[in-house]
């Protein structure tokens, strides 16, 4: 099944992110990417989009979007083509297309839409728009043939990734799991030294990385990186024997 999918990306367009939230002394252009998969049982769609903030955030962050509308027509896709919705998670950078896929299923962890519903989160008008239809999930969840979604909390809590696994190796959608690919490399780096048995102190590595890599991964792409991370060919991307599903898991 793996062997028929394929992934396209699509650039929806970029924000600059102030200088007081990139950890440094400038401010920094990032890109706004989703991407788009052709698989057997119909056209997904992860992430879509910049949506429109009020003043305050406008000003913030300076978004030039491209539509998502046209950007699909460029690869030969219209909105009522899609058939599923997998957003990351629910900040305005990410869900600003939903809106225009109303009665299309859109699958979220259970904890991130009811952060996104308390307030303080997002754009209400983001989440609950006409035709809005959600598929609330809990952890890990096969939505389709050899597509996996699997919680990658850190950035928020229901914060979550697409796994595909394709003829040619496993892709990972990370989302904004980690911001750059560099550090989704030095997290793997770390977690490499950590089961070799390196002494501490090591840096830390987030939890879900054992699960991520239990799926051997040849290539991960992210929300607002360019960049793909693939593995080393010197060192191996798992430590043990994996599986391919949980005990009790759907």
């Amino acid at each position: 099944m793996g062997k028929h999918m394929a992934v396209r990306r699509l650039d929806l367009g970029y924000f600059v992110r102030p200088a007081a939230e990139t950890g440094g002394t400038r401010p920094r252009v990032e890109p706004a990417l989703a991407y788009l998969v052709r698989h057997p049982d119909g056209l997904i769609l992860f992430d879509t989009g910049i949506g429109a903030g009020d003043p305050e955030t406008e000003a913030h962050y300076r978004p030039r979007r491209r539509a998502l509308q046209d950007v699909l027509s460029a690869s030969g896709v219209a909105l009522d083509d899609i058939s599923l919705v997998v957003n990351c998670h629910l900040h305005f950078d990410h869900c600003g297309g939903n809106p225009l896929l109303g009665g299309t299923p859109i699958v979220v962890q259970d904890v991130e839409l009811a952060a996104a519903r308390r307030g303080d989160y997002t754009f209400a008008e983001l989440i609950d728009f006409p035709g809005a239809t959600y598929e609330e999930i809990v952890g890990e969840t096969e939505i389709r043939p050899e597509v996996w979604i699997i919680p990658t909390p850190g950035h928020t809590p229901g914060h979550q990734s697409l796994v595909l696994r394709q003829g040619d190796g496993t892709v990972v959608l990370a989302g904004q799991a980690h911001d750059f690919a560099s550090d989704f490399a030095s997290e793997h780096l770390a977690r490499h030294a950590a089961l070799h048995g390196v002494e501490q102190p090591l840096p830390p590595y987030r939890h879900w990385l054992d699960r991520l890599f239990d799926f051997d991964p040849r290539r991960v792409l992210f929300a607002h990186d360019c960049s793909v991370w693939e593995p080393p060919r010197d060192i191996p991307s798992r430590h043990t024997p994996t599986r391919t599903k949980p005990t009790g898991a759907p």
